[in-house]
């Protein structure tokens, strides 16, 4: 659908993808320069033609829209960090990588992070992203203290999470661009004295002794992850936990310079990979070469921020290792009396054939007040998997329902294919009878492809 646009911007037709490289679509993509642009094109937008992107990192269909306008903001990319407050004010087109290079060297860090830094600060708010310290943090938008935004009218508004709007302000977060463009926001930061991370790292053979060490964790970390065989039955692990460290804990040559900040990507995944490079062989080896180079127990481990918080951005585009069919990530939070569905969900990718070498388990406090933010108190899984395994599907469709008959649900930032009756049973607060849906306007110009798919704009 071409749509009308205002005096001075122009558009790219162009093809687009989750970073999962499953379901891609043209559409004509703009870049407005500024907020009275964005509104002249939100203004003059039919219903259901526009949606705001980021930098591609979701790894489904949540960020583009076939036949659509899609919109990037790079030019939103003003960083101000204010040292008083312990805050920092972004565009929402400025990426995390972007702001750590700020506020590091300066004494701060990230109130959350996700597993990559390549993501905007409207990304981030939209996906409402969460990092390994959920359980003491929350997740991003808890953090966020005021949004500028563009709504389907074109109306420029401020947010913030409490006053009158904060019902606009919670269906923001997490609303993966529903609500309208997020344009600015103001979030508050940790104040750190130095970039390294202090490490602790063990060793599990089984998974029931990894998860029982990740609940007594909850209290003793600030950060934890763990990694998971996911071709192992015995689900064998590593766990990882830490906390910033301070200055003074440093060694003396590092003391001199202690909020150094300079990550670098250490190489590129070459463009054009055989589909069958990964295969249940390759990635039984590197399970056992990745568990195998943990130390069985490791105390104090000085850690760069990049390689503990971003690892995988140290290899650029390794989306292209799963080859032309692309990847899937499944990845389902479920409470923590539904703890057995960690085990139950290895064992069918196992059974299926479908191998895994990202696999990720972390804990999740309390949730926030966004209906569609993702995290609820307990367990989240993710595996990362190649998209033509055969039967795949067939059996996430069964792991679906097992999920939601446990009162869990699937991350939209990561999920390219549940349903809408999945969807619609899993975040039943945004569909309670009565509720005020107003934040979700039918005649709204914004729409994409996975609100197509879950059905949540009839």
């Amino acid at each position: 659908m071409t749509i009308p646009l205002p005096a001075g911007l122009t558009a790219e037709t162009r093809t687009l993808s989750g970073w999962g490289r499953t379901n891609p679509v043209s559409a004509q993509v703009v870049q407005p320069s500024s907020v009275e642009q964005l509104q002249q094109l939100v203004r003059g937008a039919p219903p259901r033609s526009l949606i705001a992107r980021g930098l591609g990192r979701s790894y489904g269909d949540a960020a583009q829209l076939k036949d659509g306008t899609v919109i990037e903001l790079p030019a939103f990319d003003r960083i101000e960090l204010d040292l008083g407050s312990g805050t920092v004010t972004a565009g929402a087109g400025a990426s995390l990588d972007q702001i750590l290079r700020v506020i590091v060297p300066a004494g701060f860090f990230l109130p959350v992070t996700p597993g990559t830094r390549n993501v905007t600060v409207g990304g981030a708010i939209a996906a409402d992203v969460h990092g390994k310290n959920h359980h003491v943090d929350g997740s991003f938008g808890n953090h966020v203290q005021r949004l500028l935004l563009v709504d389907g009218s074109g109306t420029f508004r401020e947010l913030s999470p409490e006053g009158s709007e904060a019902s606009f302000f919670w269906a923001t977060v997490g609303g993966m661009g529903l609500t309208g463009v997020i344009v600015e926001a103001t979030f508050s930061l940790i104040p750190i004295t130095s970039s390294l991370i202090s490490v602790d790292t063990t060793r599990f053979r089984d998974l029931e002794s990894l998860m029982e060490a990740m609940e007594e964790a909850d209290a003793k970390y600030r950060y934890s992850v763990a990694w998971v065989d996911s071709l192992d039955p015995n689900g064998r692990g590593v766990l990882t936990c830490g906390d910033h460290a301070p200055a003074e804990s440093l060694p003396m040559a590092q003391q001199a310079d202690p909020l150094h900040y300079d990550p670098k990507a250490l190489a590129s995944a070459p463009p054009f990979l055989p589909g069958g490079l990964l295969n249940k062989l390759t990635v039984r080896a590197f399970n056992e070469a990745w568990y195998r180079k943990a130390p069985k127990h490791r105390v104090g481990e000085l850690q760069a921020i990049a390689p503990f918080f971003h690892p995988l951005d140290g290899v650029q585009d390794w989306n292209r290792i799963y080859g032309p069919a692309g990847f899937l990530q499944y990845q389902f939070a479920v409470p923590n009396e539904a703890a057995h569905l960690v085990p139950r969900a290895l064992e069918v990718l196992r059974q299926v054939g479908a191998p895994s070498f990202l696999t990720v388990l972390k804990r999740f406090g309390p949730s926030n007040p966004a209906p569609l933010s993702f995290p609820i108190p307990g367990w989240t899984l993710a595996a990362d998997v190649p998209a033509a395994v055969p039967g795949l599907l067939d059996v996430l469709d069964q792991l679906d329902e097992e999920v939601v008959a446990a009162g869990g649900r699937l991350y939209l930032a990561k999920d390219s294919r549940q349903s809408a009756r999945i969807f619609k049973i899993s975040y039943s607060s945004a569909f309670q009878p009565g509720k005020d849906r107003s934040e979700i306007d039918t005649m709204s110009p914004f729409n994409s492809d996975i609100f197509i798919r879950i059905s949540i704009s009839e």
